[in-house]
Order: C-alpha cells, then sequence, then structure tokens
C-alpha cells in the first residue's frame, strides 16, 4: 500500500503560526504537527489543538528563541542577550568547517525541552528529531537522548531516505521552488506520482498567519500563509482522497 504522511512544524513558534497550524488539523489534510518547547506560545499552541486526533512530536528547537537551560551554561549555543543563536550563525559555521555546538550543552537544552513537552502534553512524543540547523553535534545529541528515552528518533537526512521504525521514509523537497511558491500543492502532487508501496512520502510544511514575531524571527512569512491556504483547501483534500494512497501519521508506522 502506498502512504503519505503530511506533517506540519513549528507549533508555538508565535500565535499566528499556532492559528494557522490550527487550521490545517480542522481540514484534515495535517494529521501530524512539529511542537518547539521552548517557545512562549508552546502551551497555547497545545491547548488550541487538543481537541483533534493529532499524532505531536518534539521539533528540538536550538536557534529561535530563549533556551529552557540557563544561557550561562550553554555558552555554545546562546547569544549574548541570552537568546539562541540564529540558524544563520550555524549555517555559517558549516560552511567554514567550523563546529560551534557543545555536545554536552546541547544535551542538556535537547533533554530540557523533552521533559518540557512531556509536561505541556502529558505523554510522550510520536516522534523526535530537530528543528533545521547546521550541525553535527546537534544531530548527536539528539539520537543521545533519544537513545537515553527510548524515544523514536527520525533521522535528518536532506534529500535521502530514512528508516523509521522499520518504514522507509522519502522527505520530499520542491523541485520547482518557482512553482511551489506559486502553488504548494505541487510539492503533493509531486509526492503522490512518487509513491512506492510499502514506503512512506514524508512531506513538512510550515503553515502559519502572519504575525510580527514571525515577520522579526523567521525568514519563511508569505510562504507559509500560501501553505496554509493550500492545506486548507477542500480540493486539495477531496483530490488526495481520491487517490491510491493511505494518509497516515507517525505512530501508523511499524
Amino acid at each position: 500500500m502506498k502512504q503519505i504522511l503530511i506533517r506540519a512544524d513549528d507549533l508555538g513558534f508565535s500565535d499566528g503560526v499556532n492559528q494557522g497550524i490550527r487550521k490545517t488539523l480542522q481540514n484534515g489534510l495535517v494529521k501530524s504537527v512539529g511542537l518547539m518547547t521552548n517557545m512562549d506560545e508552546a502551551e497555547n499552541g497545545i491547548r488550541m489543538i487538543q481537541q483533534y486526533d493529532v499524532c505531536i512530536g518534539q521539533h528540538t528547537n536550538i536557534c529561535v528563541g530563549k533556551p529552557l537551560v540557563n544561557p550561562k551554561l550553554i555558552p555554545s549555543l546562546c547569544q549574548e542577550n541570552g537568546e539562541f543563536k540564529s540558524s544563520k550563525d550555524y549555517r555559517t559555521a558549516k560552511m567554514e568547517g567550523r563546529e560551534i555546538v557543545d555536545l554536552d550543552e546541547v544535551i542538556l537544552e535537547i533533554e530540557a525541552q523533552y521533559q518540557q513537552f512531556k509536561v505541556l502534553t502529558g505523554m510522550e512524543p510520536a516522534y523526535f528529531e530537530g528543528h533545521a540547523v547546521s550541525s553535527d553535534n546537534f544531530f548527536k545529541g539528539l539520537e543521545i537522548v533519544a537513545h537515553r528515552h527510548n524515544l523514536p528518533y527520525l533521522e535528518m537526512k536532506i534529500g535521502e531516505p530514512v528508516v523509521f521504525r522499520h518504514t522507509v521514509l522519502n522527505s520530499h523537497m520542491p523541485s520547482d521552488f518557482k512553482a511551489y511558491e506559486e502553488n504548494p500543492f505541487t510539492v503533493i502532487a509531486d509526492a503522490v506520482q512518487a509513491a512506492k508501496d510499502g514506503e512512506c512520502e514524508m512531506l513538512v510544511f510550515h503553515p502559519g498567519c502572519l504575525d510580527s514575531y514571525l515577520l522579526n524571527h523567521s525568514s519563511m512569512t508569505t510562504i507559509r500563509e500560501k501553505e496554509c491556504e493550500m492545506l486548507c483547501s477542500r480540493e486539495a483534500k477531496e483530490w488526495l482522497d481520491q487517490q491510491d494512497i493511505r494518509q497516515i501519521t507517525y505512530k501508523d508506522l511499524c
């Protein structure tokens, strides 16, 4: 059987992002959501979606907002103002061949975010992964904490299949970004066309409604609105329902 998994990331990032994700859950195209437990709007985000049958995972974040651990204990992750370094800082270091993340420090923060996940949701994460940061030590830290607590770790390999609970996940990126920005539905259509029996096509979106925090702290702005509109589209849902493919969540994978 062919399978597709549609996920929305960044729950908790801002009120606007929370609102956008809630809308996509109402429509039914999104069934898995990644929670950023360190963000100020994380608790409100969980409250907004608690009425829905949704698969929630930990979207571990070390590049926006404030850490849960005292910044003085994790200086390699933080700016002087106590907030996380930006994703640009990590990308620049990676391009220059530098590893700026201290492994012991990032493990402290990953552990704190995991414990906060349980406080906010009252359960274990259905999957455990990281918000986009170019750091080998970040990925290593995620693996260590996942192994420590026997969590379902979702490895990050851009453009390459990964195995999650014995199922091959094929992550889809837009083949034509200009076409994608005009119509985000193209990536769903491409994924369905590429689907293989026994595997799963994984699509990660970042729906949201624009607000001041998002505009000031993210490079992804108007595309979030477009993704939200598409994921709330009745036409998109009806089209997917007519395809020979099963829509699943991480909890369905074995």
